[in-house]
């Protein structure tokens, strides 16, 4: 698509209501993520439900997007896995802001931990990061060796 085009996409996307219904092809690309990962969200979340209409196709209201911009910043932007991200739902109401989703961890990044003293599924520190990149490197260099002795 040209520069023009693309320009008049967005033109005509902008020009939606902020109330409007949005298709699965909007919202995706609102969000940047591709279509097929917003109906897993929808099969792991059951907050996310999108109006479905003839032939299956999905309406998604702005409370629908707005919940699905939180996923998607849970996910990709504070480390969260799928189970964490639908404790932090449950937990919150599924619908409150995600402020939250951060209250759950301590200043340092460590999990906090709950009355029985375990810990919840959140963000995996910048410590835990650094250790699991050493993980990740050792089993690499293993695979190189293991690699090298088949030839």
């Amino acid at each position: 698509m040209t520069n023009a085009a693309e320009h008049e996409t967005d033109t005509k996307r902008s020009r939606k209501s902020p109330t409007a219904f949005r298709t699965i092809s909007e919202v995706a690309g609102e969000l940047d993520v591709p279509q097929h990962v917003l109906r897993f969200w929808e099969s792991k979340f059951s907050q996310v439900k999108p109006l479905k209409r003839g032939g299956g196709r999905r309406y998604y209201r702005p409370e629908d997007v707005a919940l699905l911009e939180r996923i998607r910043s849970l996910l990709y932007n504070d480390g969260y896995t799928i189970k964490g991200v639908q404790k932090v739902l449950r937990d919150a109401g599924g619908r409150r802001n995600a402020s939250a989703a951060t209250e759950e961890t301590e200043p340092d990044g460590k999990a906090a931990t709950n009355a029985s003293g375990t810990a919840n599924d959140a963000p995996v520190g910048a410590l835990q990061k650094r250790e699991l990149n050493a993980i990740v490197e050792e089993l690499e260099v293993l695979r190189d060796l293991l690699t090298r002795r088949k030839r």
